[in-house]
């Protein structure tokens, strides 16, 4: 990646971070473009060049997250068990980035309330759904890359991605729900492990 190329990628994440962070302080009908843009420390006019929309920015985080993971599956060792990579690239992706280093969050408790509440936003439900279907069809891709698999074909990359998605949204829910002393790599692990365990009963 250029130096024009990572600027905008900074850019982006910060725009989106911001979008996430004031939505989850103020709620979804109290924060406009503007407030966004000026918390990136941006234009309005620049956020337009980024997202159609505040729910489009916030989902961006989480699909930039997932495509990152798309990636970096394609570059694990080809001699790697799936399921290990998989791991590997999906925990890289919980590691904070510099966008969140400079706005820490102070209060986790109400920050996991606000998150629960942003979540639940009907007017981001679209947004949502859609970010989930780009970033699966994008796991399943790097998927039949290392399978040697058939997107148009097979089911196998699909129902990878799929379950992939599910382990993360389920990890996800569930420290919402238990608070800031669970760790959210380590629920995700668990998820996997147990995927590629076969989900014996526990």
């Amino acid at each position: 990646m250029g130096l024009r190329e990572r600027k905008k990628a900074e850019t982006r994440a910060a725009l989106s971070w911001a979008a996430i962070r004031l939505v989850v302080e103020r709620g979804f009908d109290n924060v406009k473009v503007e407030d966004i843009a000026a918390a990136a420390g941006v234009s309005p006019r620049t956020f337009n060049n980024y997202f159609a929309g505040k729910g489009d920015a916030i989902v961006s985080r989480h699909l930039d997250r997932l495509r990152r993971a798309a990636d970096d599956l394609r570059a694990r060792p080809a001699g790697e068990p799936l399921w290990t990579a998989i791991t590997a690239v999906a925990l890289a992706q919980l590691e904070p980035g510099p966008e969140l280093a400079a706005h820490p969050v102070a209060d986790q408790e109400a920050w996991a309330a606000g998150v629960r509440t942003m979540i639940a936003e009907p007017a981001l439900q679209g947004d949502l759904l859609r970010a989930g279907a780009l970033a699966e069809a994008e796991v399943a891709a790097a998927v039949a890359g290392r399978t040697g698999t058939d997107l148009s074909k097979d089911m196998y990359p699909h129902l990878v991605a799929s379950v992939v998605m599910a382990a993360n949204n389920v990890a996800q829910a569930h420290s919402l729900r238990a608070g800031p002393h669970v760790s959210m790599p380590e629920l995700l692990t668990e998820a996997l492990a147990r995927i590629a365990a076969g989900l014996p009963p526990p």
